[in-house]
């Protein structure tokens, strides 16, 4: 009996650490103060690294201005502040904010994708800056382009995607979405451009899974508070660079899009969800979805950062009710 003893410790020890993890739940938002158009990359040492449009807490004295605050967390439910991507505005145009980062690992280091845009801004662009560490300091790069050398109104919102060791990047914002690939390094453009989606479309990203790459997008109006009506669509492709299909089958450059998540119906708490970072697979084989929305009762807040589990249904991301969740749910597993 006594050989058998520490199995049987060893099990109890299991059994305990599994109960501790069915029972970890989180309750939206998982960041109560203004992160929008989040997104995450995962740094080498096994923390997950989230950065946003610029944000200023100072009037909950939790810090701020920052021209693209950062974020550090274990588990995509507990995150911790970690001071400025940028510690100055770039130079390479004259007036906008810094807007809806793309942070990705590529080729060793950290590259982080960025807009200059006011609104309504008629020659919005995108540059780019490099690290060692996603935790910055970045080193700005400088300008890939402005809209008018591209021949694409409002160009924001950029997306990096590495696919069969060729990097592009996609960007557009209710003009039709644009992809084009980029030299080796990252740093220039390469090619043509070539059109995605149509004009209901802003804040890209794609997800490959299963043969398929799923572009999601968000339609709507963004940063209108509690009025705000965004939300996500998406749909399919087996290339890269398309054709793109709802679960209809209408092609997304006729703005078609089945959607995936919208704001909470009647008085609940949250509204104009959308701009959805990185998806995130956990050690349960769990996928996870980063997003911004409005919380009704107290919009001037700004966009708060959420998370929700994706299903996928017979090759189609669901989230529950296409809502974002209101109750306590199960957390990651990390």
């Amino acid at each position: 009996m006594k050989k058998f003893l520490p199995l049987l410790a060893a099990l109890l020890c299991l059994s305990a650490a599994q109960q501790s993890l069915a029972q970890a739940t989180y309750t939206n938002p998982v960041f109560n103060y203004d992160f929008p158009d989040p997104n995450l990359v995962k740094g080498k040492d096994g923390y997950y690294y989230a950065y946003s449009t610029q944000a200023n807490w100072k009037r909950y004295n939790a810090g701020g201005p920052y021209i693209i605050p950062i974020l550090r967390s274990k588990d995509l439910v507990n995150w911790e502040p970690q001071g400025a991507a940028l510690s100055r505005r770039p130079t390479w145009k004259k007036e906008g904010g810094i807007w809806a980062p793309d942070a990705v690992r590529y080729r060793g280091k950290y590259y982080l994708y960025y807009s200059i845009s006011t609104w309504g801004d008629p020659n919005p662009g995108i540059g780019v800056a490099v690290s060692s560490k996603p935790q910055g300091p970045f080193e700005d790069k400088g300008k890939l382009f402005l809209s008018k050398e591209v021949g694409v109104k409002n160009s924001i919102d950029a997306f990096f995607y590495e696919d069969k060791n060729k990097p592009y990047l996609f960007w557009g914002s209710f003009h039709g979405i644009y992809g084009i690939e980029l030299s080796k390094d990252g740093l220039q453009l390469k090619g043509d451009t070539f059109r995605i989606a149509g004009t209901a479309y802003e804040a890209s990203y794609i997800y490959k899974k299963d043969g398929y790459y799923y572009y999601f997008g968000s339609a709507g109006t963004c940063c209108e508070g509690a009025k705000s009506t965004y939300r996500v669509l998406v749909g399919r492709s087996t290339s890269l660079k398309g054709p793109y299909v709802d679960k209809a089958g209408k092609p997304l450059l006729e703005n078609g899009g089945t959607l995936l998540l919208q704001g909470n119906k009647g008085d609940a708490r949250f509204t104009g969800p959308g701009h959805n970072g990185d998806i995130i697979t956990d050690k349960a084989g769990q996928t996870w979805m980063l997003y911004h929305a409005f919380r009704r009762e107290d919009d001037k807040r700004g966009r708060v950062m959420l998370l929700d589990k994706i299903e996928w249904v017979d090759g189609w991301p669901e989230i529950k009710n296409a809502q974002p969740s209101l109750e306590a749910q199960a957390a990651p597993v990390f």
